[in-house]
């Protein structure tokens, strides 16, 4: 858990305390948080509200690894909401999000083909998410950028929620990803890493 500037979603750039769960069902090739995949340690949902408290801050998000694959992870969001804070939840999108309170952020990461984890995708997730959610698709190159653009348009996803594509960090160029979302006219929002750029993309809690 730490205090940190979010880095990204429409979010993007606010102070947030984030709750990393332990946990992950998948192994992305690009995976940035790896140590998520065993680290962590045991607490009661009680003693990660007093601790979300004690820095202060309206803006929470769960993430991970899966926070889904935590049986209490939906409760505590639930618990955040109730107690005022704004939620996020950034889920890798192979879980089901339904059930997951109303008043929480839902924000899914769908994912592409070099992720390697693509055929884990939960597809039906797409049809639960509503304008207050937001997509995001992490692409290496050309060949992701058009499965992409593919599933963007087949679901009109752009006209009904924020979609988001984000470069993997040294893989591709942000400016050559930028160029293809012109071309085509996509109704999709590029994003780049903030924190990566603000603190170098070894650094760990931030």
């Amino acid at each position: 858990m730490f205090y940190s500037i979010q880095g990204e979603s429409s979010f993007a750039g606010r102070p947030c305390v984030l709750v990393r769960l332990t946990g992950c069902q998948m192994r992305c090739r690009w995976c940035d948080t790896t140590y998520s995949f065993y680290e962590g340690e045991w607490m009661s949902r009680a003693a990660v509200v007093q601790r979300v408290a004690a820095f202060g801050c309206p803006l929470v998000e769960l993430t991970g690894g899966e926070p889904l694959l935590q049986p209490g992870a939906r409760p505590l969001m639930a618990e955040l909401c109730d107690a005022g804070y704004e939620v996020l939840l950034e889920t890798g999108g192979g879980v089901d999000v339904g059930g997951v309170d109303p008043r929480v952020h839902r924000i899914v990461d769908l994912k592409c083909p070099a992720s390697g984890e693509a055929g884990n995708n939960h597809w039906p997730n797409l049809e639960l998410l509503t304008p207050r959610d937001e997509l995001k698709l992490v692409l290496a190159g050309e060949a992701d950028y058009r499965w992409a653009k593919r599933v963007v348009e087949e679901h009109r996803l752009g006209e009904r929620l924020p979609v988001f594509f984000s470069p993997v960090h040294g893989e591709l160029d942000p400016a050559q990803l930028a160029a293809w979302i012109l071309r085509d006219r996509l109704p999709v929002r590029l994003q780049v890493q903030l924190h990566k750029l603000l603190w170098g993309a070894e650094t760990r809690g931030v």
